[in-house]
């Protein structure tokens, strides 16, 4: 079941809601019983695990260190 965040507008109560998605939002403030209790705008939490994502595959490895003048990544003494 999703969790979702509400607000009061009136008592500024913050509360995290575990529902179904089928339930009807919450209106009723569970601390102040005003009808100013809705249902905040927040950002998805998920994480993309294992391998085939951009992460773990194709994320750039560190460079190596060029011998002749100690610069990483282009270096003129090696011709890149």
């Amino acid at each position: 079941m999703p969790i979702y965040a509400y607000a009061c507008s009136s008592c500024g109560l913050q509360q995290d809601v575990m529902q179904k998605m089928s339930d009807a939002p919450l209106s009723t403030c569970p601390e102040c019983g005003k009808e100013t209790f809705s249902k905040q705008l927040t950002a998805a939490g998920f994480q993309l695990k294992g391998s085939g994502y951009y992460v773990t595959d194709f994320k750039d490895k560190p460079k190596a260190e060029c011998a002749p003048c100690g610069n990483a990544g282009s270096c003129p003494a090696a011709g890149n």
